[in-house]
């Protein structure tokens, strides 16, 4: 079961088509296993189409409209629910026991495995999806079962999807299909559940900043890979 998922503000921006593209990527692979945000998004677009094609006929202050769009978001009907593919259905996308979200395949086209992986510690390793051009970075991190990512704050805003497995830190526990928003003022300890591995999809506005006494020697790593840095 999901239990954290992209804000109604970000759900909206996404369906306006107005999500910058990185953060689009995370909440399409979101949507892909969660029924309730699949739904939340065909009644904003059927919302939202009807009341702009109001305000082209009526004239309405911007501030008014945006008061009656999300005042009536929670009148609307819930659309018919699109058909969803089953593991049988889409045998092709599942490789080593791990099916690849669809809309990941453009830069995972076999494995998980044939990524380039960069080992931070025995436990921990990321790998680099995309780099927009001084701002985020798309990128996967993998952490072995029962272990925990290095103690870290953030610098600039961190959204987080599980794929695989599950972790907890000190505002709860996370496992698949949760979508997990971080500011610069969060410091947590993840810590991987010991059943299984826990592989993530990230999206770093700005680099991450380990305050061990021992992994802040990473943090210039991290910085040179990040093109928010450069």
């Amino acid at each position: 079961m999901i239990n954290y998922h992209p804000s109604i503000e970000i759900l909206t921006d996404y369906a306006a088509g107005s999500l910058p593209l990185a953060h689009s990527l995370c909440v399409s692979t979101h949507l892909e296993r969660c029924p309730e945000c699949q739904q939340q998004i065909r009644k904003l677009e059927m919302l939202g189409s009807h009341l702009f094609d109001q305000a082209q006929t009526e004239s309405r202050q911007l501030s008014n409209l945006k008061d009656s769009f999300f005042k009536n978001l929670a009148q609307q009907p819930s659309p018919k629910e699109d058909h969803k593919v089953s593991p049988q259905e889409d045998k092709s996308i599942r490789w080593d026991d791990y099916a690849i979200p669809r809309s990941l395949r453009q830069f995972i086209t076999k494995s998980y495995d044939d990524l380039t992986w960069m080992r931070l510690s025995p436990s921990f390793k990321i790998a680099t999806l995309y780099n927009e051009e001084g701002g985020a970075q798309i990128a996967l991190t993998r952490v072995k079962a029962g272990a925990h990512m290095p103690t870290h704050t953030h610098t600039g805003d961190e959204i987080t999807l599980v794929l695989e497995g599950a972790f907890s830190d000190e505002s709860g526990i996370y496992r698949q299909g949760d979508f997990i928003n971080r500011d610069a003022s969060h410091k947590h300890k993840p810590i991987v559940t010991k059943d299984a591995e826990c592989i993530c999809l990230t999206v770093l506005d700005a680099p991450i900043e380990f305050t061990g006494w021992l992994t802040r020697l990473l943090n210039p790593i991290v910085r040179r890979y990040h093109p928010h840095s450069h």
